[in-house]
């Protein structure tokens, strides 16, 4: 499975976090998180790996995020339901979104990344 990077390209952590991948010749497919938000499937993948902290996948600086009054409602909602808008609303995802074989990243911590791709 060829790793996948779900960014947004005025997002200056994707940014860096691409060029990091570039300077370690990672190959990756690139995702744009927007038009293309990650499935379902592949949200509940990346549960496992975040040890079933669901917020973890949330953007809960952005603005979609704070306009959904998702700080309150989250506690409250079923994963089903945090799945359904994550796969429906990429800029509600916490990015980058870094999925490949056996691990899963999201958000970039270059410490946190150094022991996948390092």
């Amino acid at each position: 499975m060829k790793t996948k990077v779900y960014e947004y390209k005025n997002c200056s952590t994707c940014r860096k976090a691409l060029k990091y991948l570039e300077s370690k010749k990672v190959d990756f497919e690139d995702l744009p998180i927007r038009e293309t938000p990650p499935k379902k499937t592949e949200l509940k993948k990346m549960l496992g790996y975040l040890n079933g902290d669901s917020k973890r996948l949330f953007n809960t600086s952005g603005g979609d995020y704070k306009e959904l009054s998702l700080k309150d409602k989250l506690p409250k909602m079923s994963l089903e339901e945090q799945f359904d808008l994550l796969s429906k609303n990429g800029n509600l995802v916490k990015r980058p979104f870094v999925l490949g074989e056996n691990f899963g990243l999201v958000g970039f911590k270059e410490d946190e990344w150094d022991k996948i791709f390092g």
